[in-house]
């Protein structure tokens, strides 16, 4: 017999602190853990096990028919801008521009635009040489470049499509992706420049870091991916290329009711022509034939696999949730209580971040979670209920994190200075992106 009332709220519960057990005690790939946890789910709430298995699977395919287009596509796109060069030559010509004395907004500016497209880790490897180089130049500590560039990429990361985080999550709560992105950029600015600029000016006159010695004698200024008898592409090209996906999706969302807007603007379309001309552009006219161009396709789909794997398992948990009665039943007190949505949503995601380390799986597995919560809640958009689940996933980054130890090793850190500046540092723009989306919800009818 279906489990009803209070008692599938304590399931769901339960279903979680079993996903998290998996996780965190038992060492489990999240792919596994969230198809263990889905399964328990369903078969505790009483659903039969052949509609449990059905539940999974159209959860699996509705999280991935959209998003592994939108994943991969992008994936490519920063693979081929990685591989030319033009990250790194953005970044030295955004210092040519701003000045040395202003190099501090240059590197938040360069790992931003960079940032779009390419996942952090890449971002971090690509831009440390500039910082390692502007800091030995300044003397200065290592932080007051070093954080403006991590919160950068940092926030891109977790707030704006393509990105593998924030993509499914606005799949799974029904946003449109083009302003999905819009507003997950309009909110990723003052994230960065507050956590980047103004806590990371702040604390590195505090706490001087000096360049590691991984970093070697010379300033590396090479570009990653490129060698010398093959330039990096021209700094408006690269612009060009990061900003395509961008301004076709923005058309298409601001002039409703074209057709071939609406064709050409669609994520699945603006990322495709972006792809293509980043192959030609940054492949082709650079020397390379056809088979190295679709050998970085290939790299650039491997880190990929396990990614998609774990959105369609969040996929899978949501639909479960929906199917076993949770989600209506706990979609109806949320609705009668006073409690805000945002607030629900920025929490789950929080307590996911804190507990298991992994931005992807949490901002998944919330946005999985509050989906079936608030479907039919009348007065808030998906977009804002993604950027609070967003703002939840990025809030700290810890021991359980493998981006704290990129920045750890790379920076030259010991384990507790990582803390109270790298993690720091996250707290503070995950409260100010969350304060931000909440007034951005109370001022916008």
């Amino acid at each position: 017999m279906p489990a009803q009332g209070p008692y599938l709220i304590a399931l769901a519960l339960g279903a979680i602190v079993l996903l998290l057990a998996l996780i965190l005690a038992a060492k489990m790939h999240a792919f596994l853990a969230l198809l263990i946890a889905s399964m328990a789910l369903g078969l505790a709430s009483g659903m039969a096990p052949q509609t449990v298995l059905k539940s999974i699977q159209a959860g699996f395919g509705e999280a991935l028919g959209f998003i592994a287009v939108v994943v991969a596509l992008g994936a490519m796109i920063g693979r081929y801008l990685e591989h030319s060069g033009g990250g790194a030559a953005l970044a030295t010509w955004l210092l040519g521009k701003f000045g040395r004395e202003r190099a501090v907004w240059a590197v938040l500016v360069a790992a931003f635009l960079i940032g779009l497209p390419i996942f952090f880790e890449v971002g971090f490897i690509i831009l440390t040489p500039l910082v390692w180089s502007l800091s030995r130049e300044s003397k200065r500590s290592l932080l007051y470049y070093g954080l403006p560039m991590s919160a950068a990429l940092t926030v891109t990361h977790a707030l704006v499509p393509p990105h593998p985080a924030p993509a499914p999550a606005a799949q799974l709560l029904g946003a449109d992706l083009g302003r999905t992105i819009l507003y997950g950029i309009a909110v990723s600015i003052p994230m960065a420049v507050v956590g980047g600029i103004f806590y990371g000016g702040w604390v590195a006159r505090r706490v001087f870091i000096p360049v590691p010695e991984m970093a070697g004698p010379e300033p590396c200024a090479e570009p990653q991916g490129r060698t010398a008898e093959k330039p990096a592409p021209a700094v408006p090209l690269v612009l060009f290329i990061l900003l395509l996906p961008v301004l076709l999706m923005l058309a298409a969302t601001l002039v409703r009711g074209s057709p071939l807007l609406g064709f050409f603007g669609h994520p699945f379309t603006a990322l495709l022509v972006t792809a293509l001309a980043a192959m030609f552009f940054f492949g082709l006219r650079r020397g390379l034939d056809r088979d190295e161009i679709g050998r970085l396709a290939t790299q650039s789909l491997l880190p990929v696999g396990t990614l998609l794997a774990i959105m369609g398992g969040g996929g899978a948990f949501k639909q479960v949730i929906v199917d076993s009665g949770v989600g209506p039943y706990a979609g109806k007190l949320l609705a009668a209580s006073s409690i805000s949505p945002l607030v629900v949503a920025y929490l789950i995601a929080a307590a996911m971040r804190i507990a298991q380390g992994s931005a992807t799986v949490a901002i998944i597995t919330a946005a999985g979670i509050v989906a079936p919560l608030v479907k039919g809640l009348h007065g808030y958009s998906p977009e804002i209920i993604v950027l609070s689940v967003c703002c939840g996933g990025t809030i700290i980054s810890h021991v359980n994190d493998a981006g704290f130890w990129l920045v750890n090793q790379y920076f030259g850190m010991s384990v507790a200075t990582t803390l109270r500046t790298w993690s720091l540092m996250k707290v503070i723009i995950s409260v100010v992106g969350f304060g931000i989306v909440l007034a951005a919800h109370a001022l916008i009818p």
